[in-house]
């Protein structure tokens, strides 16, 4: 018998962890033990506190800042997008589900990726998660800024408006008021924003070479409170989020109760006043109201039946969510005109606008609260992840360093912090808030497409499985479905693609339209899949529907996303690859 070859460099790249393997591992949160052992997780969480998780997850900046600048591009049809967004993450919740039933052990989706597409794809998912949890904590710390120093003024303590602004947002203002002076144009038609830039950067101090001192000083001192509790160990306990869930929904209750005694039906009309486009505008923005319900799955380890529980809780967790935010974005709509809600405190901003003064503040309190406690779910939930990665050998060890004393990730918390502070600091939102949503819409893709992988029949033995759907003519039928109501509903944006690929406006244009053509592409190779392997119709559907909505973000957050996915395989390739601890295990056994 020949003697066989040593595996390939490529054949190492989809290298997979056995479900042994993984179950054997420590745990991200237990250092040296594994789960049931001494020193493990106590299964405490009950579907009642899993839910309230991932209220408390996703009721924070979404709604109390984002859902203003998408209802401002979209008007009130926003509140659709709500529910058809909802529905895409109703898919994923279920294929994190069936994950979590059957891995029930601390990564998310960086774990089920290693179980199902290999070793390359969990190291992709777990630097896309970045985007989800560090990057999308700048956008929570940057609106927390907002709703913190609108508070101060409120009680009469005015900071200056140079430590309360990115460094970015000013200085971009600055040039386009400048650009609107030297054309010769009135200052009266620049934007309230480009004005507070302006004013902004020329009262600044100036520093060297033109540079001003423009920072968001409350986003980056609420990042560094937030990084030491998180350092030092202390987290919140099962019953303070339960209470602080209550407290959120009673404050979205009362500006739902007393907001509709203001909503004006007029301004409902045009429902949709920028069309589709202007719908589909906002998909960054109202997914990233939804970003935070997958955190649910880090917790499976502690958790009393995770395989009944976790499905139930991230179901229930969207359902009220959803509800809150189509209810709540009718009655911004309602009770101001849609133009007026590119503000970074649209609650606020509105009881304002018709007088209730105190119930803006009440608003502006509570939004303090929520938003600092989605942001230490996120500082927590990152080091975890640079934790799981470091022990799997794919980041150095320090990144797995726990601290004596505190029992915590010290060294990838103190990074965690860093990599959200600085930004914070200098940045504006709109940028990582796109970010944000194509690096988690990417996660959840590959956490449909693993379960069409692992389990694409519903055969699992998992306690939770997605229900099986035979998808042979429903993919099809779907995406023919899909088609028609494009033709009905869009026909300004099927002509605008039309003319786009006949290259009637130069490369320019084309190329926004080039995910939207990799995506069609890619409906007619997994129709033809579905169709020749009868694949399970909800995990397809998931996975259609993210990728759809990755493809309305944009070509240059494509661009960035690439960026950044290319810098992270230059980090794999150079010590990942060579590290990993599946490699030398298969290495060693070899020899």
């Amino acid at each position: 018998m020949s003697t066989p070859l040593p595996p390939s460099r490529l054949s190492g790249l989809f290298r997979r962890k056995s479900l042994t393997d993984i179950l054997h591992n420590p745990p991200a949160d237990a250092e040296g033990h594994g789960p049931g052992e001494s020193g493990g997780l106590a299964r405490h969480l009950t579907v009642r506190d899993l839910t309230a998780l991932g209220i408390a997850a996703v009721i924070g900046a979404g709604i109390f800042s984002t859902i203003g600048n998408a209802s401002h591009d979209g008007g009130p049809a926003v509140s659709l997008l709500f529910v058809f967004t909802a529905i895409a993450c109703a898919f994923s919740a279920l294929c994190y589900a069936q994950f979590a039933a059957t891995i029930p052990v601390s990564g998310s989706a960086y774990t089920y990726a290693y179980a199902s597409f290999g070793e390359l794809a969990a190291w992709i998912i777990g630097w896309a998660l970045i985007m989800e949890y560090a990057v999308g904590n700048i956008v929570v710390a940057i609106s927390w800024s907002d709703y913190f120093t609108g508070l101060l003024d409120g009680i009469g303590v005015h900071i200056p408006s140079y430590l309360t602004m990115g460094m970015q947002s000013a200085h971009k203002h600055y040039n386009e008021v400048l650009a609107l002076m030297q054309a010769g144009k009135p200052l009266a038609e620049a934007s309230p924003a480009q004005l507070a830039g302006y004013q902004t950067w020329t009262s600044a101090p100036e520093l060297f070479g033109g540079l001003r001192l423009v920072v968001d000083l409350p986003a980056g001192l609420i990042t560094l409170l937030i990084t030491a509790i998180v350092y030092i160990g202390i987290k919140e306990s099962k019953n303070a989020s339960n209470l602080l869930v209550l407290l959120k929904l009673i404050v979205v209750a009362t500006v739902i109760g007393v907001g509709a005694f203001y909503v004006q039906p007029g301004n409902w009309t045009p429902f949709a006043p920028n069309g589709v486009g202007g719908v589909l505008k906002g998909v960054s923005a109202v997914f990233f109201a939804y970003i935070g319900f997958d955190a649910i799955s880090t917790t499976a380890e502690e958790c009393k039946n995770p395989q009944r529980d976790l499905p139930r809780a991230m179901i229930y967790a969207l359902i009220i969510c959803t509800v809150l935010y189509v209810i709540i974005t009718l009655v911004l709509t309602g009770m101001v005109s849609y133009k007026e809600l590119g503000v970074g405190d649209p609650l606020a901003f509105v009881f304002q606008k018709v007088g209730l003064n105190w119930l803006a503040g009440v608003v502006a309190v509570s939004a303090v609260f929520a938003m600092a406690s989605v942001l230490l779910v996120f500082q927590i939930g990152q080091p975890r992840i640079w934790m799981t990665m470091s022990r799997d050998g794919l980041l150095p060890p320090v990144f797995a360093k726990v601290h004596p004393k505190f029992h915590t990730p010290s060294f990838s918390t103190i990074v965690t912090g860093f990599f959200v502070g600085v930004p914070a600091l200098l940045l504006n939102m709109d940028l990582v808030i796109d970010l944000t949503s194509i690096g988690t819409l990417f996660a959840f893709a590959l956490v449909c497409g693993g379960i069409l992988i692992i389990d694409p029949h519903g055969q699992s033995e998992a306690r939770f499985k997605v229900p099986y759907i035979n998808g042979q003519f429903l993919v099809p039928l779907v995406m023919l479905l899909g088609l028609g109501l494009l033709f009905v509903y869009n026909q300004e944006g099927l002509q605008a693609f039309g003319s786009a690929v006949r290259g009637d406006g130069g490369y320019e244009e084309f190329r926004h339209y080039i995910p939207m053509l990799v995506f069609i592409g890619f409906c007619l190779g997994l129709a033809w899949l579905s169709f020749r392997k009868r694949l399970s119709l909800l995990p397809t559907l998931g996975l259609l529907t993210n990728l759809y909505l990755m493809t309305q973000l944009g070509i240059n957050n494509w661009l960035l996303f690439f960026g950044w996915l290319v810098l992270g395989l230059v980090l794999y390739f150079n010590y990942g690859y060579k590290h990993s601890r599946l490699g030398l295990k298969k290495v060693a056994v070899s020899r």
